[in-house]
């Protein structure tokens, strides 16, 4: 049975090798440190955090999430340390800055097998960003759970110094550098679902307090919620006076079997926002569904590991048949666990690709892969759908499972296509080239979907490619007529598109901190979105070309200006720490398949595939051709 324990309560471990559990509903970063018989922690080296995963004995994730797994092996740690601190923390400039913010923190501890040994829920939380949530320790040689809770409104600074950490202000600003890097590996995840009174997003407020654009109109920013705080991403067009339809019913199953997938079954006010959840819906099974095998093979191991080693404790079963047999039934128990988990998993595997199957086709355009019949039929829209999917992402246990990568629209964050030889394993013996060129093939087939999915002349694409190198590339882009002016080169094109980028946003901050709307600004303003795209990176860029660019990376999002990199981030490492920022603010995306992204769920290590045009295919030119007759037919 479970124990529910209350602060300050403790319980007694029966196991040594643990899992701990931890759910808050909004992304937390935990770690945890290693104090001795006092509950002292005598160096860094002491504590398992984001930046240093793993210390004998325990391991936890790189990056924050809603919900952990941290393994714990308690014979596995030094002999001195007499107590491990459980600790949750709210990642800096990335969400709720106090508990009091979140829903309670729950923390479980369970045994390999899922079995939970104790659960914890923290309660009484304010204005604490950083908490102790429990410990493990060990009193006359037996391990124990307490209940701790304790909260620190100073934040992972001061929760470490409290228990002796001598460089805790260095270590803390350590931890959340190593937050900020794996949250720019991390695929957000969906926004909650909200009331009916808060599901339609308001549109910027007109002249002078006058009445606001009418719909089709793009609103200046996204708008503020009521109180100031965080954005809300609600589809603009969405109604709340009437209920949704009800989703498409499934049609009736065999007896026995599992119920028949149909498309668009998920919760939403639309198909699009049903596909949306539908395919964040597969997106979090596919990955919890990995996480349980995953789990269960790690208990095999672990399981068979602890019999041989209480067989071979005996120096006499060491030896001769005994010892043979003691071995023998250890690896066959393994492999039976392992065989029931395998089949749990491919049972899961073989229903997730059946709706994979009947959801793949019935993606719209903004959804599809760029071989979907749906692109031949291709015809500018009225509105701005939900989401963009660019690229797929799949895990290696099931390659031919493809789950669409999709982001919101408008763009939260800016794209970074690494064009660089580093970091990723199939570009690391290609020509350098190559993987430019693919670079900005990948990029140019990002823009054609965004041009696309975007209603004409409310998105506009700008270059800047400083020594024409990406002529060819850009092509399909030129030949349209897409591009709101030619490609930008040489320096003093570098310095013209970012001065007039970086006024745009200037001059709609000021108006959207007004309460004015699009009348008031200058004439010639676009007020469009806007996409720059950068090549060759940091080629034909100065000093205050660098700080523009920053610039628009950190303010153009809110505003409507959003980058789309093309850079080796060793091209550019002479300014050292200095453009740090700048990669983190960015979405990193690579030209070949590679393994860096998380999901939010798990953290997974999920391979990344780009959106590139299918070999021999025409399909992307014919759609920029559609996107650019829109653009010459219909008004400004």
């Amino acid at each position: 049975m479970t124990a529910e324990l209350v602060r300050g309560q403790n319980h007694p471990l029966a196991q040594t090798r643990l899992e701990i559990r931890v759910s808050v509903g909004t992304p937390v970063v935990v770690g945890a440190t290693l104090g001795d018989e006092h509950g002292t922690v005598r160096g860094a080296e002491r504590v398992c955090h984001p930046g240093a995963p793993t210390l004998p004995g325990l391991e936890v994730s790189q990056q924050a999430a809603a919900d952990h797994r941290m393994a714990v092996d308690l014979e596995a740690l030094d002999d001195e340390v007499h107590r491990v601190s459980v600790l949750l923390a709210l990642p800096a400039n990335q969400g709720p800055s106090r508990f009091a913010a979140v829903a309670a923190p729950f923390v479980a501890v369970t045994g390999l097998d899922g079995t939970e040994i104790a659960g914890y829920t923290i309660t009484g939380l304010g204005v604490e960003s950083a908490v102790v949530a429990l410990e493990l320790y060990r009193r006359q040689g037996a391990w124990k759970i307490r209940a701790v809770g304790q909260g620190y409104a100073g934040g992972l600074a001061e929760m470490l110094a409290d228990q002796g950490l001598p460089e805790a202000r260095q270590l803390a600003a350590a931890i959340q550098d190593a937050i900020a890097v794996g949250a720019s590996r991390s695929v957000a995840a969906p926004l909650p679902r909200t009331g009916d009174d808060a599901r339609v997003r308001t549109s910027a407020p007109g002249p002078a307090g006058g009445p606001a654009p009418v719909d089709g109109q793009q609103p200046l920013a996204p708008p503020q919620s009521a109180a100031g705080g965080a954005i809300d991403y609600a589809h603009p067009r969405r109604q709340s006076t009437a209920p949704p339809p009800p989703p498409p019913a499934a049609p009736p199953a065999a007896p026995g079997e599992p119920a028949r997938p149909v498309a668009g079954d998920a919760t939403g006010w639309s198909m699009d926002e049903r596909l949306y959840n539908q395919v964040w819906g597969m997106f979090e099974d596919l990955a919890r569904t990995i996480a349980a095998y995953r789990s269960a093979v790690d208990f095999a191991d672990s399981r068979m590991e602890q019999e041989l080693d209480r067989a071979l404790s005996d120096p006499r079963g060491r030896i001769g048949s005994a010892g043979d047999q003691a071995r023998e039934e250890a690896r066959t128990k393994r492999e039976q666990l392992v065989e029931r988990a395998r089949e749990a998993l491919d049972r899961d595997l073989a229903q997730l690709t059946a709706e994979s199957e009947v959801v793949e086709p019935a993606l719209p355009p903004a959804y599809a892969r760029w071989d979907s019949p749906v692109w031949h039929a291709y015809r500018a829209p009225m509105e701005l759908p939900m989401a963009l999917r660019i690229g797929d992402l799949h895990l290696p246990e099931q390659p031919e499972l493809r789950i669409p990568m999709l982001v919101r629209l408008p763009l939260e964050r800016g794209l970074w296509i690494d064009s660089g030889r580093t970091g990723f394993e199939e570009a690391a013996f290609m020509d350098p080239d190559r993987i430019k060129g693919l670079a900005m093939d990948t990029a140019v087939a990002v823009a054609a979907r965004l041009l696309a999915v975007y209603p004409a002349h409310e998105f506009a694409v700008h270059v800047i490619d400083p020594a024409g190198s990406a002529a060819v590339r850009l092509a399909p882009l030129t030949r349209a007529g897409v591009l709101a002016a030619p490609p930008a080169a040489g320096a003093a094109g570098v310095s013209e598109v970012l001065a007039r980028l970086t006024q745009r946003v200037d001059l709609v901050q000021m108006a959207v901190r007004g309460g004015a709307g699009a009348d008031a600004l200058p004439p010639g303003v676009d007020t469009a979105e806007q996409l720059l795209i950068v090549n060759d990176f940091p080629h034909g860029f100065d000093d205050r070309a660098l700080n523009q660019l920053r610039y628009l990376a950190d303010e153009g999002p809110s505003v409507g200006v959003h980058l789309l990199m093309v850079a080796d981030r060793e091209e550019a490492s002479e300014y050292g720490p200095v453009l740090q920022p700048l990669w983190r603010s960015l979405l990193r995306l690579t030209p070949v398949p590679d393994d860096h992204l998380a999901d939010p769920w798990v953290g997974h290590a999920w391979t990344y595939e780009p959106p590139l045009e299918p070999p021999a295919s025409r399909i992307l030119e014919q759609v920029l051709g559609q996107v650019g007759a829109a653009r010459e037919a219909g008004p400004r």
